[in-house]
């Protein structure tokens, strides 16, 4: 098999394409914390997102703000990490803001009507202790969704 100074190379067939990288910076300062994310995310990065919001919340961090000017794709399970912190984040009282998001981004948050929801606690409540109340999301993060009656025939 032919070489060149990478190692064996397969010639006839397509050459393997490393999937791109999702890097992953945070810097706290006090009770906030600025999560920059660069690359692509999707059905493979996605966990490492919610991993790292989810992060955030376990050390006690309640006001998080997602740098995503540096993400250069992002899929619906980019979004369902997104949304799923969010909620984890409101449960917690605290709120999860997406800063400088692409157009296509953006887009994809429009589309989904999802777009309102990174705005809706305040960032007076970010950092404080839990409101006495709970958070406007807390029953959207814990709301099981209703079972649709059957229709006549027994065909939806």
């Amino acid at each position: 098999m032919p070489e060149d100074r990478h190692g064996p190379v397969n010639r006839g067939t397509l050459p393997m394409r490393i999937p791109p990288a999702l890097n992953i910076h945070r810097h706290d300062t006090g009770n906030r914390t600025l999560v920059t994310l660069t690359g692509e995310i999707d059905l493979n990065s996605a966990p490492l997102v919610r991993a790292s919001l989810e992060r955030c919340l376990h050390d006690g961090i309640r006001a998080i703000d997602v740098n995503v000017t540096g993400v250069t794709f992002c899929d619906c399970s980019g979004l369902n990490a997104f949304l799923y912190s969010l909620l984890h984040t409101a449960a917690a009282g605290g709120s999860l803001r997406l800063l400088h998001p692409s157009p296509a981004l953006e887009r994809l948050v429009t589309l989904t009507g999802s777009g309102s929801l990174f705005l809706t606690l305040p960032d007076a409540l970010a950092g404080s202790r839990p409101p006495s109340q709970r958070p406007p999301l807390y029953e959207a993060a814990h709301r099981v969704a209703p079972a649709w009656p059957p229709r006549l025939g027994g065909v939806l």
